[in-house]
């Protein structure tokens, strides 16, 4: 088989499947990427046996189908260092022989059957519902960033997908803070849930157009199928329950305090330099219309502190939070102001964007720090 192809083309479509690959693996053949050439469309894949990730190009000049693995690393290396310039592929499925061709040079390498690239699952027995490219984007980005590392807890190692009649929810945590953003445009076949490993996730962010192209997106007990104009992705699903929560979520925060969101998330990151590295703890004095930001570490003898303006109802109250997740938090929600919901300092406090966006309630939720420690 034969074809012609773009070298830059070809390398940005297979960077876009490229993070699949692991890099310690145990079968040669999932360091490869699967070509699948039928006229004039040529197929990509790339897997790691829990997710597998698909995209197609055009080509010209195509001779032939078929399919043949390819090595990743050889292949990207010869593309990143090639101008841009179309670039002949001719591919033998019998001596597993790939020739390459440009303006530059001529190259030979050597693949692998692609017999003994991993089938995908099949989708059996699957429920479904659609949402736009640029909204699946948006609900990932809003809550990946809360994903727990603790592989000891692995339902909280992915995002979790909730259906209901008023819409579908996404929710992430890891145990310190937790993000909760609901959609109520999108009509769910059925009421449930499924957890959504990091990896794909981040796969999909990188790769899907920000725009209202439509995806599909599929689900059995085992597998999430995402499929859209001209990228699919399929990944096994993280077999653990959530855990439930909605009961660390408080039902009665009185206690509102708005304030500026970009020069909180400044303060915060310049206070927290002289916090104590082990827990990034910096307290909130709030008196009235004040709020002051302080820190401290007591093994090297640093403080830091700064005042800014604010809104505040409610009584006084001084509460601790770590800053570094609290910066977080505050850099991924909209708008000019904050507002952050409070009632106790040993109970978590609630952050919200003070602009709402349409169809979309999104609650951040942070626990607490013991003064002192």
């Amino acid at each position: 088989m034969r074809f012609i192809v773009t070298s830059s083309s070809l390398l940005k479509n297979l960077q876009q499947i490229g993070g699949i690959i692991s890099a310690n693996n145990v079968l040669t053949v999932l360091e490869d990427f699967l070509f699948h050439l039928e006229g004039n469309t040529l197929t990509l894949t790339a897997t790691d046996l829990e997710t597998m990730m698909r995209v197609q190009m055009d080509v010209s000049n195509a001779e032939g189908s078929g399919r043949i693995c390819i090595p990743s690393k050889i292949l990207l290396e010869y593309l990143k260092n090639l101008p841009d310039q179309p670039v002949t592929f001719i591919m033998d499925e019998k001596d597993l022989s790939i020739d390459m061709s440009s303006s530059s040079g001529k190259y030979r390498i050597v693949g692998e059957k692609a017999d003994d690239f991993p089938k995908e699952p099949a989708p059996g027995d699957t429920s479904e519902f659609t949402m736009s490219s640029v909204a699946l984007i948006e609900c990932i980005n809003r809550t990946l960033f809360a994903v727990s590392g603790d592989t000891l807890r692995p339902a909280m190692t992915g995002v979790y997908f909730e259906m209901s009649a008023d819409g579908l929810g996404f929710v992430s945590t890891d145990a310190h803070r937790l993000v909760q953003l609901r959609r109520n445009d999108i009509s769910c076949p059925t009421t449930g849930g499924f957890v959504v490993p990091k990896k794909p996730l981040q796969q999909l962010r990188g790769t899907l157009p920000a725009d209202e192209s439509q995806l599909r997106l599929a689900y059995n007990s085992s597998h999430l199928f995402v499929s859209g104009p001209q990228i699919s992705l399929s990944c096994r699903l993280i077999d653990a329950r959530f855990p439930d929560y909605r009961a660390v979520i408080p039902v009665d925060n009185p206690y509102r305090l708005t304030v500026n969101r970009a020069e909180f998330a400044s303060a915060l990151r310049r206070v927290n330099i002289f916090a104590n590295k082990t827990t990034n703890q910096v307290l909130l004095d709030i008196n009235g219309n004040s709020l002051n930001i302080s820190a401290q570490d007591i093994d090297f003898s640093y403080e830091g502190k700064e005042t800014l303006s604010c809104q505040y109802s409610g009584e006084d109250m001084k509460i601790a939070f770590n800053a570094k997740l609290m910066v977080e938090i505050v850099n991924n929600l909209d708008g000019e102001e904050v507002i952050l919901e409070l009632s106790t300092p040993s109970r978590a406090g609630i952050f919200r964007s003070i602009e709402k966006q349409e169809n979309e309630d999104l609650l951040m939720l942070l626990m607490p720090l013991m003064v002192g420690i």
